[in-house]
């Protein structure tokens, strides 16, 4: 099973959602990319949900900047593995100010980010990762939104792949889904290297 955690505002049409499901058409494995809720504790439940009949060693999470965050903690608590795709290290830092209703990305859908949510994101934190080995963390240093140093950091001794420049949504993420997906246990079949 490889579940797919999106992002603050985003959602399953993201580039690199997208990207991963066509990947993935085909192959004998199940893969999962929800609309995650507002709500952070409603965003774990629904994970936990689509997890149940799992075992850990079955399960790869990939998350994506918020979705890293929540990627972590169900990690830690599942003791499963994770890919975390310029993850949010402490989006309390962040996300104060985006209190509010707003829209989201991939659509014109009202997205509205609740005061309550700032304590439900608090009581997510994972101050420290226990088994590095079951992380694989994809950080670019162009990340304009979240210092890729404050990710590093707080994932040492995993797998680690520091990206030279690129952005927050890792507009070449194409390059390194073979990379990511042979974490994930799948050999990506075609090349996707640009040449």
């Amino acid at each position: 099973m490889i579940l797919y955690l999106h992002g603050f505002r985003s959602s399953p049409k993201s580039m690199k959602a997208r990207l991963i499901g066509q990947h993935l058409q085909g192959l004998d494995v199940d893969h999962v990319c929800p609309q995650l809720p507002a709500s952070p504790i409603e965003a774990i439940a629904l994970a936990l949900s689509l997890l149940e009949g799992y075992r850990a060693d079955q399960i790869t999470l990939i998350g994506s900047s918020l979705g890293g965050y929540y990627a972590t903690f169900l990690a830690e608590r599942l003791g499963c593995r994770a890919v975390l795709l310029n993850p949010a290290i402490h989006p309390l830092q962040n996300l104060e100010r985006h209190v509010g209703v707003s829209t989201q990305f991939h659509s014109d859908l009202p997205f509205e980010f609740k005061r309550e949510y700032i304590d439900e994101l608090r009581a997510l934190d994972i101050e420290h990762i226990t088994q590095p080995q079951r992380y694989f963390l994809l950080a670019a240093s162009g990340d304009e939104v979240l210092d890729y140093r404050t990710m590093v950091a707080h994932y040492p001794g995993a797998q680690q792949h520091v990206i030279d420049g690129s952005d927050h949504g890792i507009a070449e993420f194409e390059d390194y889904l073979p990379e990511v997906l042979a974490f994930c246990g799948i050999r990506c079949h075609s090349p996707l290297a640009k040449s």
